[in-house]
Order: C-alpha cells, then structure tokens, then sequence
C-alpha cells in the first residue's frame, strides 16, 4: 500500500511523521501482533482517501487503538484535506463497526488532527482528556530563537556558546540513505553512554527497537521525512540526531552524544537546536516533542497538550467509563507521588 500511502499522507496537512508509511509499516513488523491488525481504509475511484491504522488490544480491556505504541508522540488517522464530509462519514461508520465490541483510544492526538473530525461526528459516547504535554518552538532560524529569549544576558550566552561550538570545529553532515543503518548504529551506542548510570527509557535500547528504526528511517530520508546528522570534531563522530519531518513541523526524535562532549564544554542542547533549525523552513512548528525537561523551557516554547480521544457505542459505554476511571486514578497517583517527593526534601 505504500505508494497510495504516501499519496494520501501528501494530501493531510496534519499528518505527522508518525503516519508516514515506512514508519507505521516498520512498527508494525516490530511490535504488531498477528490476528490483531484493523484497517480501516476509503477509496473512491480507486484511490485512498481515508485510512485508520488500527490493532486491537484485548487486556485489561478489549480495545481499538491507532499503530505506533508509545514510541510514537502523536497518533491520527489520515483525511484527504479535500473531503468536505462524505470521506469522514463513511470511514466514522466502518470505525462503528469495527468498535461493535471494543473501546477505541486514540492516545497523544495533536491539537488539529484529522482524527478530531471523527471525534466530532461520533454518534455515541465520546470523550476528550488531557494528554501528555509537548513543547513548541516556532519555526524560525536560530537568531529568531535566540532573539525570543527573555533578556540581553541570556541571548549572549547562547552566543557563546554557538561561537564554543565553531572554534571546537564542530563539523555536521546529514547523512545519505544509503548510510542510515550505521549512523543509528552510532546514534543508538551513543545514546546508550550518554545514558549509562542513570534511567533511560529502556525500549531504546532494545533490539526490536533498533530494526524498526533502521528500517523505518531509510525510506523516510530519501523521500524527506526525516533526517540523520552526525556531529563530528577531528573527524570523530560524538554525537548523532534523528529528526523527523511533516508538513506541519519538524521534530527532534532522538539524539546520542558522547559523555566527552562535556569535557569540550560543548552544549549539547544548543548543537542539536542549531541543526534542527536548519529543517524548518516551510513547516508549521519546531517541535520539542513529548517532555517537559528544563532545557526546553530555557527557549521559552509554547506548551501545547496532546488530548486522548475515546469513542464507544452504547454497549460498550462502561468500557469508557473504565477507562475514565483508570485514567483519573493514575493523575491522583502521580500527583500524590509528586507531593510527597516534595515533602520528603522538606
């Protein structure tokens, strides 16, 4: 199905990266379960106009949810931005069918995604609740980053720090297609130094996470979807960054940099911008992805939360219910956690 895919994926002004072809169909030869796969696909005179990549999930509770796991930070369907109803109310009726027992979960949907159409023209019980909270940055070039910083001081500093960077001979090569399978190689090794001695999330180092990637990003640097650039100093690579690439923006997916960086006294978070902004002409939104770490905040991004969309059917109401409960039952747990590592330093 690739190439009708891509051709629909052109035509949806809010698909991210993470609705690609080569992303989902990579993801799922990793992490898909036989038996489990829920296409729900529109055509009209042969051609795609609607798709929704969905597996089933039968624990705790039988449930529809969008490919992509967790290591994906949005989730959607893709919509012809030129259907004026008709696509949207056929692929809302073949997902009601597709739900006759089952819960659908839409996790980590971007503000403006296609799938909120479906959402609003749901005919049962639907939902809409926070998300994970992601951080954007506007897509400008770095002077328009560093001119956004709230004071005279802290724009010098980020000055420096770029002029650090030039007089270590910091030299950054996108790589070709042909070479993606050994930068994430390094990528991968490196984040895994960078990391050592402290909590990383252990799906990055895994193996099944290494294939989908590899195979995943090749296909997505040589039609423009994403791009891998090697950070070299004396001709030693130190550090690498994937970014991944939309219409809508551009992001920041994972980096590994080595521990010696530190010894340069290079900032590492100033490099990595510095490349991503080079990725942003023309799109909506340099994001900062799923996270809210202090290094980001330091750029002043605009927080932007992703929201969980849940449809059922009259049946299967107390399954959304369920997971209402559950889900408010995990907030009240991490806020108690939160209090009480708080009073704990008191």
């Amino acid at each position: 199905m690739a190439p009708a895919w891509e051709r629909l994926y052109g035509r949806c002004a809010a698909a991210t990266p993470f609705q690609s072809h080569a992303w989902l169909h990579s993801w799922w030869l990793s992490y898909g379960r036989p038996g489990r796969l829920r296409l729900l696909l529109v055509r009209s005179g042969g051609e795609l106009l609607a798709a929704a990549p969905l597996m089933l999930v039968r624990r705790p509770l039988p449930v529809l949810v969008p490919l992509g796991g967790p290591i994906s930070d949005y989730a959607d369907i893709l919509l012809d931005d030129a259907d004026d109803g008709p696509t949207v109310r056929a692929l809302t009726t073949a997902l009601a069918r597709a739900a006759r027992t089952a819960l659908v979960d839409f996790r980590e949907v971007r503000p403006g995604a296609a799938v909120e159409r479906i959402h609003g023209c749901w005919s049962g019980p639907r939902r809409a609740v926070p998300d994970s909270l992601c951080l954007e940055l506007p897509a400008v070039s770095m002077d328009g980053l560093v001119a956004r910083l709230p004071s005279n001081k802290a724009q010098q500093r980020v000055r420096a720090k770029l002029r650090k960077l030039d007089s270590l001979g910091v030299e950054r090569r996108a790589v070709g297609p042909e070479e993606v399978a050994g930068a994430l190689d390094r990528l991968l090794e490196l984040h895994r130094l960078q990391w050592q001695g402290r909590r990383v999330t252990t799906e990055h180092l895994q193996p099944r996470f290494r294939t989908h990637l590899v195979r995943a990003v090749g296909p997505m640097v040589r039609s423009g979807s994403a791009v891998v650039t090697e950070f070299r100093i004396a001709g030693e690579v130190l550090a690498v960054d994937l970014t991944l690439l939309s219409r809508g923006l551009a992001g920041g997916y994972l980096y590994g940099a080595h521990p010696d960086l530190r010894a340069h006294k290079a900032d590492v978070a100033v490099m990595l911008l510095d490349a991503c902004t080079d990725q942003v002409t023309g799109r909506g939104a340099l994001s900062l992805l799923r996270g809210d770490e202090p290094y980001k905040r330091h750029w002043r991004p605009e927080p932007v939360t992703n929201r969980r969309l849940l449809l059922a059917r009259r049946p299967t109401a107390p399954l959304l219910t369920a997971a209402l409960c559950e889900t408010a039952a995990r907030q009240r747990g991490k806020e108690v956690l939160r209090w009480w590592r708080e009073h704990r330093r008191c």
